[in-house]
């Protein structure tokens, strides 16, 4: 007996692309996507990253054993509440990104979803360089013990390329130079996050996100 299967249809466009719709100052355009690897053990650790394109700042590097839609909006709301709320988030068509839960959520927000082309992991450009860089500089160098120690590792790496690892496209300023810099000269196109938004009010006593 055929089982009756029904792929999930492709969210993505071209026209989403980083090339296309480009990020035009601090807060505008963020982008996140996933990574893998393995403790000791073998356990999988899955990282979330959550990058600002214009800055390359990581404002996010979590780590847990799953990641899922909540873990995401816990993470998202708790950096609006830092940082303000951007124009919109730029992923590829991986479950969690185009869950309901999530666009619904982004939706009340008033933030755009940029999703690219299937299959198109190059018109996710940033979120895919900062991956690199993560694969190459991290996640192959390290040998992960536990969960706990994965994160304590993580929150010193993304300190280190925040505040240490000067990039040419930036002028040679590291992220955490180049976003206080924009601060301090370039007007905002975004707000801070609403406090009065019921989206975010379910989430306003987050201090930190949670990941299992």
């Amino acid at each position: 007996m055929r089982r009756n299967l029904r792929k999930r249809r492709a969210t993505g466009e071209s026209a989403n692309a980083c090339h296309v719709q480009r990020a035009e100052s601090r807060n505008d355009v963020w982008c996140w996507d996933f990574a893998f690897d393995r403790t000791q053990n073998g356990s999988t650790l899955k990282w979330l990253s959550i990058i600002d394109e214009h800055t390359r700042e990581c404002l996010a590097l979590e780590v847990g054993r799953g990641i899922t839609s909540e873990n995401i909006i816990d993470t998202l709301a708790a950096l609006f509440a830092i940082h303000g709320v951007p124009r919109a988030i730029r992923s590829d068509n991986g479950p969690e990104f185009v869950s309901k839960t999530i666009q619904s959520w982004l939706a009340r927000l008033q933030i755009r979803t940029l999703y690219i082309s299937p299959g198109s992991p190059w018109e996710n450009g940033y979120a895919e360089s900062f991956h690199s860089r993560l694969r190459d500089e991290f996640l192959k160098m390290e040998i992960f013990e536990n969960l706990s120690a994965a994160r304590q590792q993580t929150r010193a790496w993304s300190l280190d390329y925040n505040q240490h690892r000067p990039h040419s496209s930036l002028g040679y300023l590291t992220p955490s130079e180049f976003a206080t810099r924009c601060i301090a000269f370039v007007p905002e196109k975004t707000s801070a996050a609403p406090q009065s938004s019921p989206a975010l009010q379910q989430h306003s006593g987050l201090t930190q996100p949670l990941l299992s």
